[in-house]
């Protein structure tokens, strides 16, 4: 394995411990070769989640740019480092100030 797929992989897992133990269900999508990376289902709700990962201090998205996938949210999870981890609706630059905090995402209590 090349070692970006092992640390998209390393950062995937680490998003998929911090939803499940916020109570929700996660499923990985094999080999992410779609849109989403993991599929988070709690209370009747579906959201995906593309998880990308940047040492830098502004990251570039030009992937699937949409608030829904086939019906359901869809949001881009930015790891910066250093316990600076956001959740957004999918834009095309992505600074640490965006979205909002993973673990405030996680407290909304959806």
């Amino acid at each position: 394995m090349v070692d970006s797929r092992k640390k998209g992989y390393r950062v995937e897992s680490k998003i998929r411990k911090m939803f499940e133990a916020a109570g929700w269900r996660v499923l990985r999508s094999g080999a992410s070769l779609g849109e989403a990376d993991l599929i988070c289902f709690k209370n009747g709700s579906c959201i995906m989640l593309q998880v990308k990962a940047t040492a830098k201090k502004r990251f570039y998205f030009n992937e699937y740019m949409e608030k829904m996938l086939e019906g359901f949210e869809f949001y881009l999870v930015v790891d910066f480092g250093y316990g600076k981890i956001r959740v957004m609706h999918p834009q095309k630059v992505v600074v640490p100030e965006d979205g909002i905090d993973v673990k405030a995402f996680l407290s909304l209590g959806r």
